[in-house]
């Protein structure tokens, strides 16, 4: 995965495209990625107890992970992600300026 928790991406498409968030979790074997306040969706929850009201609670749904890119933390334009190896570490770097991410 090139995409990991807590780094900050831009949302190329869909409804949410043009907004920056953080990556809240990845699912890696379903290629998703959940980002902080993007892709919401209500859900109706019934009571649970008599007297209790029933609502209507919003979450933050996963979408894929080809529809963000990963914000470089130097020049902080919309990147992809490449690597690169110095003494056995394996680095992902920016591939607009070579900064590490």
């Amino acid at each position: 995965m090139k995409i990991k928790k807590g780094d900050n991406v831009l949302v190329i498409t869909g409804k949410d495209r043009g907004r920056k968030g953080k990556i809240l979790e990845v699912l890696g074997r379903e290629a998703k990625v959940m980002v902080e306040g993007m892709n919401i969706k209500k859900k109706h929850v019934r009571p649970k107890k008599a007297g209790e009201k029933g609502q209507i609670i919003q979450l933050p749904a996963p979408f894929w992970i080809w529809n963000v890119q990963l914000i470089c933390g130097k020049c902080g334009k919309a990147t992809r992600v490449g690597y690169r190896i110095r003494e056995d570490k394996k680095y992902r770097i920016c591939k607009k300026c070579g900064a590490e991410v």
